[in-house]
């Protein structure tokens, strides 16, 4: 998968630049402030319909503007593919090959990515949410039926905790058992699509750590064993748990089992990464994760992702950056930094000069 030309209009702090892309290694360079990053955001936004950056659309309009446009020509293995997105202060409309797509779903898998920044160190670092959204993000884009399921559960989810704050305590009861198998439909296909995900990522993540660190520490990625066999078994299980917990979830006012409380344990060494990691361990590991996602999308689709890398190389020492880069080499790359001498090494590769919100020759 690559993309060969993305076009922003009225996006973040751009008017209206059109950037060319290489097959292998993009380096997009520049003082900080002046739009490298919002490049590699639009790059995302395309490929998944969301930002990682921000909650609400209207946030990626030009500040003064009325719509902000991000239109890609990219190319996969079923040929070239565009993907245009306009989005307004209360909505947006995403088309691919001119055809408006009707749902976030139907957007997923056409061009895939994985995006990687400082501020990933929060999958290692931070609470079990960090660490879900990087499974839902990363699963959704190979499997339609996940994004579907998991947004089918959220959305069960939410209905029944409202129904856990009723005061009528009887009528909760009697309730609940109707939301808990609807919840536990989508919950299976949630818990073991997770667990596919995660037994091919451990080994992968693992290789990746000891390729980067150079065999020096070891890095395990663990599932959570609460759920054990299939579809209709998960379900089962998570349904007498649903209602052993009953009486909690009812005097919490929110549900206290389910695949929204699942975590990874990541251990570096042997130990808690969230724990005893130390800054340069958690970099290199969420690094290695994300690497590790890189090849899995490879072996599922075929085709690698576009790797986006913002603002990686400065927090890499000198070893960890030629590794990366001699590891890239095949795949469409977009890497944002202030300065090329810190990613080329004698690379090849199509250097764009960003100054504020332009390219410049």
């Amino acid at each position: 998968m690559k993309i060969k030309k993305l076009l922003l209009q009225n996006f973040r702090n751009y008017e209206n630049e059109t950037f060319t892309f290489a097959d292998g290694l993009n380096v997009l360079f520049g003082k900080n402030g002046q739009g490298k990053t919002n490049c590699a955001e639009a790059v995302f936004y395309l490929c998944t319909g969301a930002s990682l950056r921000i909650r609400h659309d209207k946030q990626l309009i030009k500040v003064g503007e009325e719509y902000a446009k991000i239109t890609a020509e990219a190319e996969n293995r079923y040929g070239n593919v565009t993907i245009e997105a306009v989005i307004h202060e209360n909505k947006r409309e995403i088309r691919v090959n001119g055809s408006k797509i009707a749902k976030n779903a139907d957007l997923m898998g056409h061009v895939n990515s994985v995006f990687f920044s400082p501020g990933e160190l929060r999958l290692i670092q931070d609470g079990p949410d960090e660490r879900r959204r990087f499974m839902n993000i990363s699963i959704s884009q190979t499997s339609p039926s996940y994004y579907t399921a998991l947004l089918r559960y959220n959305k069960i989810l939410d209905q029944r905790n409202a129904l856990l704050k009723n005061p009528d305590y009887s009528l909760v009861l009697d309730t609940l058992p109707v939301w808990d198998e609807q919840l536990c439909k989508y919950a299976s296909i949630i818990v073991c699509k997770r667990r596919e995900f995660l037994e091919k990522l451990a080994p992968l993540a693992k290789q990746m750590h000891a390729f980067l660190t150079d065999g020096a520490e070891e890095l395990i990625v663990r599932a959570d064993k609460r759920y054990v066999g299939n579809e209709e078994e998960v379900a089962s299980t998570l349904n007498a748990r649903l209602a052993n917990a009953y009486e909690k979830d009812m005097r919490l006012g929110f549900t206290t089992v389910g695949p929204h409380r699942d975590d990874i344990d990541v251990l570096v060494g042997g130990l808690d990464a969230k724990a005893y990691a130390s800054q340069g361990q958690t970099r290199t590991s969420a690094l290695a994760l994300k690497l590790a996602e890189v090849q899995i999308f490879k072996d599922i689709s075929g085709e690698y992702p576009v790797l986006v890398l913002d603002d990686v190389m400065s927090e890499l020492d000198l070893p960890r950056r030629k590794k990366l880069v001699e590891h890239i080499q095949g795949m469409q790359t977009l890497i944002t930094c202030t300065h090329t001498n810190r990613v080329l090494y004698g690379k090849s590769c199509n250097k764009i000069r960003i100054e504020g919100g332009k390219i410049k020759s």
